[in-house]
Parts: structure tokens; C-alpha cells; sequence
């Protein structure tokens, strides 16, 4: 008898959810639904890089694209599913009650975004990232190195601290915190207690503080040293943390009728997106993964033995079993990537939308259009020269302060050029990723990239293989990170016995490889010298 497994990948904009046999990795079914309110653009404030997501988004998405491939396979798969597993963008946290419901769905929140899940992308905490930087030098010990030695104001204390500093209906009523991918698990396992939360490994290890080391999250002297509301949540908060190949436990009576599914499937400990994204895009120790969307998220895995005592600096972290058990997984990334064409799309529709109001097919043809344009550009002989740090800088050394560069200017400078050049730039800051690596004794020996990005614009992917002077290949997969979250479905619920089983069993393989071009190599080397002086300059003299 096959079995299945479905994997639900919660992304920015939108879920998805994958039914998968788990025998051979054969996509049976897929689905995938925005969020409501999210797409309204309520609770979110650009302007102030406040975004904030409704937990009512994520339970309605999640009834909806279960139903849906469940509906898709037919009654027969359905009755032969034998697990699930989450993965979803981090850090997303959200403060809790003390039956560790989100405080958005108590009374009296219902409509405040500080009681709501903090998106990863939310950079209202800049100050308090930058305070818990500070202090934690100061200290004995220095509970951010293994996160890269610089803590983040895409991490869950300093937006913790945030908000409880600005709201003080939230002060007085939180009582916990938990991040959107252990929620998930817990809330169709009915373990929300926070006695019962099984908190995952990858979340808690990457952007909490969580160490062996020092017993788990930094202890209660060094939390008031940042805040005196902290120490109690530490107390709330379990220093065992879980990988993704283990169970939280069985669907409730209640989740298995919502989804249309049996009351013994598995639910297996969540991930974020990137690690299960580099899992299904069958990662290896040497191999950097990429996962591109509107962020990069850059995954390595390594073993132990090879890192010994050493502390990456500069990245997002090094976790034991973050990603695979038995491995250090390491993670960097860009803050923003398909994010800045975006931004640039926008720019350039403004007249459209505002003209020609009802021709929103106008605005979803720019980027295709630019991109041709712009791969007629030859390497070099634009003078445009951009960073990519629209939205901060996550990696190498984190820095949420800073914003984006474009130089080179001229009246004859289109806009497939500056194109070109925000292209390039996103290239640049991967490469600046790369050898940072490096850098740090990491060997690099190949690239996998993942993701709508990485299968659609030749373009970027092209550029991005003559950055790197490197070949990248490309993930058939077309759901990778819900795949991935499939196979650890695969492995919590008994089929495979272990991740890597899982991988060489439903792995898909590659559908192209982009190789670098001798003559671009040559003239990027020249213009990325050129991005790290642009860089220092945006950096230390704006």
C-alpha cells in the first residue's frame, strides 16, 4: 500500500500545501491561496516597516489548501495520507496567552497588530536589535555568537522588546511567545499548552538565542539586563527544542474533520522555509542552497567534526540538526531579492496605475519586458551600479539601518539598465555571501538554487552563475520548500527512517544547470570591486 504525506509551506504573500507519494516523490496534488487580509494590506505600515499577519489568515489558508488537495487526490489517497509537516517563513512570532493561543485571537486584540504575528520582513525593532548587540558584548558571554555574532531586527527578542515597550495592553496580558511554525503544529495536535509546545530546533536555535551551551535560551539575568518583562517568558519558555525528522503528535478530532483527513496522521515538528526548502532540493555538505523569492535564504550543512570549535561570524547562525540531524546547519541571506524588482516595478507602474486603473495585466508584463530588454544590455557597458540593501542587510554582518544605492545616473540611463543593475546587485550581495563562507573555512563546492525566481528569470540566474563563477543548478521541484517539509512528514510519520532516506527516495533531481561565461566572469570580478566601494561609502558615509 503507497502512502502519502502533504507539506504546507507558509510564505509571505500566500500557503501552499503539496500531497506527495512519499514512495517515490510523484506531486499528486497541489494548492496554494493568498491571505485575506494580508493582500488587503491591513495591519501592515510600509513606511514604517511595520508588517504584521492575522492568525486568522493562517488558519483559513491552511482549511482551504488541505481541503483542497485532499479533494484533488480523491477519497483513496486520502484515506492512505500518514503525515504533515509545516514550514514557514521566520522569524514570524506572535505573544500568547496562557493557553498559548496568539493574543490576536482573545478578546480585546482582535484588531491590534502588536498582537499579531510579527512578519519576518518587520524591521520595527532596529534600536532594540541594536541594544541587545551592545549589551551582549558587554556581557561574560556573548549569547549571540552562535547566531552570527550580530543579532537582528528580524529576530524574535529584540521584537519582543519592541512591542512590549509600545504596547502596554500586550505587556500586562502576554504571557508567552511562540513562532508561526510551531504554532501551526500544535494547533492541529490541540498542544498549545505552553507545557505541551513542542518548539522546533531550527527556529529557536537561529534567531532565540537557544544554545546547549548555556542550557537553552540565554538565562533570566542577561533577559532583564535587556528588559525587565523578559525573564518571566524565559521561565514559559522549554529548553528542549526538537528536529524536524520527530512527531508533535496526531491531527485532533477536530483538525481531522476540518481537513478532511483521519485522526492518525502524523504531524511532524515544523522548520522554517529554507532549511526544508534545501532539504527536498537534496542537499549535501559543501553545497550552498538558495532558496530566492522575495528574500534569498542561503542554507549549508556541514558536519560537525568539520566546524569543531569555530564561530561563523557574520551569517544567521549555526545549529546543530537545524536542517538535517547529525549536521550544523548554517543560514545567511539577503533581505531583499525579488522583493527590489518589485519595488522597481512599482515604481515604474505608477503612471499606469493611476492612468489606466483597470489594466493591472499591463503592470504583470514590466518585469518580463525588462528582463528582455535588459539581457540585450552587454555586461559592462551600462555605468548603472546599485546594492541591494532596499530592505537592510541580513548577511554577511547584519544591519537593518541601512537602504539601497543607485549611481551612475545619466540622462541616457533607461530603465532596462537600471534594471540590469539591480540585477546585478542582488547577484553582488550573493557573492558577498559566498565569501564570507569562505571566508570562515566553510568550502564551497557547489550552488542549488530553489524557487520561483531561480525557475523563471534566465536573466538572474545567468547573471548570478557569472557572479558567482560558479555553475548553479536548478531544482525541478516546483513546490521545493512544501516538498521538503513533505519528506520530514515522511520521516515523522514512520516511512523513512531517516531525512536523508527520505531525500534520496522523493528527491526530483535538477531540470538545468546556468555555467558561468569566461568574459562576464572577467568584467564582474571588476564591477563587484566596485559594489564593495559603493557599499563601504552607503554604509559609512551616508
Amino acid at each position: 500500500m503507497r502512502k502519502y504525506v502533504i507539506g504546507i509551506d507558509y510564505g509571505t504573500d500566500s500557503a501552499r500545501a503539496v500531497l506527495v507519494d512519499a514512495t517515490d516523490g510523484q506531486e499528486i496534488a497541489t494548492s496554494v491561496m493568498n491571505y485575506p487580509r494580508w493582500a488587503q494590506g491591513l495591519y501592515c505600515d510600509a513606511h514604517n516597516n511595520r508588517y504584521r499577519q492575522h492568525p486568522l489568515d493562517y488558519v483559513e489558508t491552511l482549511e482551504h489548501i488541505v481541503r483542497e488537495v485532499v479533494a484533488k487526490a480523491g477519497p483513496e489517497v486520502a484515506g492512505q495520507v500518514a503525515g504533515i509537516s509545516f514550514d514557514t517563513t521566520g522569524c514570524t512570532p506572535v505573544f500568547t496567552d496562557a493557553e498559548g493561543t496568539p493574543l490576536a485571537l482573545t478578546p480585546g486584540f482582535e484588531e491590534n497588530p502588536n498582537a499579531m504575528f510579527v512578519l519576518w520582513k518587520d524591521h520595527t525593532a532596529v534600536e532594540e536589535a541594536a541594544e541587545i548587540n551592545r549589551k551582549a558584548r558587554a556581557w561574560h558571554t556573548d549569547y549571540t555568537k552562535y547566531e552570527g555574532g550580530i543579532y537582528s531586527s528580524e529576530w524574535v527578542w529584540a521584537k519582543a522588546m519592541h512591542i512590549l515597550r509600545e504596547d502596554d495592553d500586550v505587556r500586562r496580558t502576554a504571557v508567552s511567545w511562540v513562532e508561526h511554525c510551531d504554532w501551526m503544529a500544535a494547533l492541529i495536535t490541540g498542544t498549545t499548552a505552553l507545557d505541551r509546545l513542542v518548539r522546533s530546533r531550527c527556529a529557536a536555535g537561529h534567531k532565540a538565542m537557544w544554545h546547549p551551551d548555556w542550557g537553552g535560551i540565554p538565562p533570566e539575568e542577561f533577559l532583564a539586563e535587556l528588559d525587565p518583562a523578559l525573564p518571566p517568558f524565559r521561565a514559559r519558555l522549554s529548553a528542549e527544542t526538537y528536529t524536524a525528522d520527530r512527531a508533535v503528535g496526531t491531527l485532533t478530532p477536530e483538525w481531522a474533520a476540518r481537513l478532511g483527513l483521519d485522526t492518525g496522521v502524523v504531524v511532524g515538528v515544523s522548520a522554517f522555509d529554507c532549511h526544508m526548502g534545501a532539504i527536498a532540493g537534496e542537499i549535501t555538505p559543501g553545497v550552498l542552497v538558495r532558496a530566492i523569492g522575495t528574500s534569498t535564504c542561503d542554507i549549508m550543512i556541514a558536519p560537525p567534526e568539520e566546524i569543531g570549535d569555530r564561530v561563523i561570524a557574520g551569517i544567521c547562525g549555526q545549529v546543530d540538526g537545524s536542517v538535517i540531524p547529525g549536521y550544523i546547519g548554517l543560514e545567511a541571506g539577503q533581505s531583499g531579492f525579488g522583493d527590489i524588482y518589485a519595488w522597481f516595478r512599482n515604481v515604474v507602474a505608477w503612471p499606469l496605475r493611476k492612468l489606466v486603473p483597470d489594466r493591472n495585466d499591463l503592470t504583470s508584463q514590466i518585469i518580463p519586458l525588462l528582463s528582455e530588454e535588459a539581457a540585450a544590455i552587454p555586461v559592462g557597458v551600462s555605468p548603472v551600479l546599485a546594492t541591494d540593501w532596499m530592505n537592510g542587510r541580513r548577511t554577511p554582518d547584519a544591519n537593518q539601518n541601512l537602504t539601497g544605492t543607485i549611481t551612475g545616473l545619466t540622462l541616457a540611463s533607461s530603465a532596462p539598465m537600471i534594471f540590469r543593475a539591480l540585477v546585478e546587485a542582488t547577484a553582488y550581495g550573493s557573492r558577498a555571501i559566498m565569501e564570507r563562507f569562505r571566508r570562515e573555512g566553510v568550502a564551497i563546492t557547489g550552488v542549488t538554487a530553489l524557487g520561483g525566481v531561480a525557475k523563471k528569470s534566465p536573466l538572474v540566474m545567468q547573471t548570478m552563475a557569472d557572479v558567482l563563477n560558479l555553475p548553479i543548478k536548478v531544482a525541478r521541484t516546483n513546490e521545493t520548500c512544501a516538498t521538503g517539509a513533505a519528506m520530514c512528514a515522511s520521516v515523522a510519520a514512520g516511512i523513512h527512517p531517516t531525512i536523508e532516506t527520505a531525500q534520496k527516495a522523493m528527491g526530483q533531481g535538477f531540470e538545468k544547470t546556468y555555467t558561468p561565461i569566461p568574459a562576464n566572469v572577467e568584467v564582474y570580478d571588476r564591477l563587484y570591486a566596485e559594489y564593495l566601494r559603493l557599499g563601504k561609502f552607503t554604509e559609512e558615509g551616508l
